[in-house]
């Protein structure tokens, strides 16, 4: 356990500026990977409500009126 600490010392947090690349990476990612799970959990909850579900229904009503 000694030898796994003291690795992960000396890659990540030894120098100051790989301590905050790691940091700013790391938050990064997580950053990426919430945004992503909530958005797809936003779109199941709300499928079938919103604009990129129910667009072609108002283009096609639209098109259909200018043929008139």
């Amino acid at each position: 356990m000694a030898g796994l600490s003291s690795g992960i010392y000396n890659t990540f947090f030894r120098s100051n500026f790989i301590m905050l690349s790691t940091v700013f990476a790391g938050a990064f990612g997580v950053q990426m990977a919430f945004d992503t799970a909530s958005t797809k959990v936003w779109d199941q909850v709300n499928a079938g409500r919103q604009w990129k579900d129910i667009k072609a229904q108002y283009v096609q009503a639209a098109e259909e009126e200018d043929d008139e």
